[in-house]
């Protein structure tokens, strides 16, 4: 076959010079509708919060349209606060873990075991609250200290060490707590400041607990240190690119023991929290705090491979679910159906952030 049999023929009625503007215009097209997609990945790769922020939002305005004012209440949407306030606390622990492209599997192990330390060391051993409460937060520390030292130097997968001390901390929780609960009343009488973070106050009809105003005071610190501080950005450094990171002069190891170890006080901080939310030590209590801490991080626009995400966002994904949960129960529907939609919600997250993976790759 000839060149000018082979060569591509325009229509009858159409130049080549009419092909080509078509052929030019279809290629602007395309890469029109390429760069708007790009920057959609863009704008969503530098604002992780958008999404889970639209979804909380739209959530709120369904279900306030379905129920009124009934759930548009003062009460009601504080309620919500007080709800998510352990998996608030627990989540932003699991936040700075997973922007280190790790996961934290004990942090409710590690929260009720520490609340079992307040608690004994002060019933058991005769020692005022407020030391047994320090003792408490510092075993939480040393429990996540213990986490970085066999993730950073004996450089173990996180998901294997978090699986394994995940049941050596609940053993050990419950070994040392002999199965015994202490009683609300008893520590009403004799050590109030374990039940701080339950104690109420009123704002107009709105009824907050120091437990909420605590978890919103330590994500929205959490938020100022990873965004404006020099720790925060090594923090996500390491989660993006730990072999740049470390050439780049920032101190691997160092950041994951110092990640690692406040992720554990947090999740101290939780357990006496947990405390004051149901009025008691119970050895027991919490055991879902891990699954739900990695729902919220997830709903929540953190990127679960690391370098990317706001702490913001675990917030969002932690309201998404009180408010799904409140409101469905509202509604007067089955609960299954609040995990259906969790579980949807989980799915979505993670494919929208493998999208935005791939497009700013």
């Amino acid at each position: 076959m000839s060149d000018a049999e082979s060569a591509p023929r325009a229509p009858a009625n159409q130049s080549y010079e009419d092909v080509l503007k078509d052929a030019e215009t279809t290629v602007a097209e395309f890469d029109e509708d390429s760069s708007f997609s790009n920057k959609i990945q863009s704008w969503l790769h530098s604002t992780p919060a958008a999404v889970p922020m639209f979804v909380l939002v739209m959530a709120v305005i369904i279900f306030g349209l379905i129920l009124g004012s009934k759930f548009f209440s003062p009460f009601a949407l504080t309620l919500i606060l007080q709800q998510v306030m352990i998996v608030g606390i627990t989540a932003s622990a699991q936040t700075l873990v997973i922007l280190t492209a790790g996961i934290d599997l004990s942090v409710g192990a590690i929260m009720v075991f520490s609340s079992v330390i307040m608690g004994q060391f002060t019933f058991r051993y005769g020692l005022p609250a407020e030391i047994s409460i320090a003792l408490g937060l510092a075993a939480g520390a040393g429990m996540g200290f213990i986490n970085g030292v066999l993730v950073a130097y004996l450089r173990l997968p996180p998901f294997i060490v978090t699986l394994g001390t995940w049941q050596i901390f609940l053993a050990a929780n419950f070994l040392y707590s002999a199965n015994e609960t202490i009683r609300s009343q008893e520590i009403a009488e004799q050590a109030p400041a374990l039940q701080f973070f339950g104690e109420k106050f009123k704002i107009g009809g709105a009824v907050f607990t120091y437990g909420a105003v605590a978890m919103l005071v330590i994500v929205f610190l959490l938020a100022y240190v990873l965004r404006s501080t020099a720790w925060g950005r090594h923090v996500y450094a390491v989660g993006d690119d730990p072999e740049a990171a470390e050439l780049s002069g920032v101190k691997v190891k160092n950041v994951l023991i110092q990640v690692y170890c406040l992720a554990g006080l947090i999740c101290a901080f939780a357990g006496w929290a947990l405390i004051g939310r149901i009025g008691s030590v119970s050895p027991t209590s919490g055991q879902n705090a891990n699954i739900e801490s990695i729902t919220a991080v997830a709903i929540g626009g953190i990127s679960l491979f690391g370098g990317r995400g706001s702490i913001l966002g675990a917030l969002a994904g932690g309201l998404i679910v009180g408010v799904f949960s409140l409101g469905l129960r509202m509604i007067g529907t089955d609960p299954q159906w609040t995990y259906l939609l969790i579980g949807a919600l989980i799915i979505f997250a993670v494919t929208i952030d493998q999208w935005i993976r791939k497009g700013t790759a």
